[in-house]
């Protein structure tokens, strides 16, 4: 009975600090200066990003997370047009983007089949978003849907908040 009171007690230990921790699949920059933004071709036009906070989506065509996030992103643009700019940034070819009608996205978007960011940030996986504040550094990162860690409305807001107070 003590042993299984004693495995029960460890087994419950380990979920709960691993459930606390937040898994990336990509280098953790937080808290540190962005790499620069670099993109092969803007697909819209490119955005004014100065005194604005920047949220980078790395994401692709054939991601269906990815997909399913994009309504989110355009309500978080203009939710928050003032302070923010949403940036979907792909590695696939403009075309593939550009063509596909079942996306639509309402915010900036450009390709880089080069993936000089994704290599920068070390990104194994995607969706994988980033923002960055008006001075460049970043103040989250992750999968933003990641249960426990989801990038939400009242996130973007707090961040914004801590950067403009009062």
């Amino acid at each position: 009975m003590k042993k299984t009171l004693l495995l029960l007690t460890l087994s419950l230990s380990f979920y709960i600090s691993h459930a606390q921790h937040k898994q990336l699949w990509a280098k953790s920059v937080i808290n540190q200066k962005a790499p620069k933004l670099v993109v092969e071709r803007w697909i819209s036009e490119s955005p004014e990003v100065k005194n604005k906070f920047l949220l980078i989506d790395f994401w692709a065509t054939w991601c269906m997370p990815c997909r399913k996030v994009i309504p989110e992103l355009n309500r978080f643009q203009e939710q928050f047009k003032k302070d923010l700019v949403v940036i979907g940034l792909s590695d696939e070819p403009i075309e593939k983007v550009k063509n596909n009608p079942a996306i639509n996205i309402e915010y900036h978007s450009a390709v880089d089949t080069k993936r000089r960011m994704y290599n920068k940030l070390e990104i194994q996986g995607i969706p994988h978003c980033i923002i960055v504040n008006p001075e460049g550094i970043v103040v989250w990162e992750g999968w933003p849907s990641l249960p426990g860690h989801e990038l939400t409305e009242e996130v973007i807001s707090n961040l914004i908040a801590q950067h403009n107070p009062g």
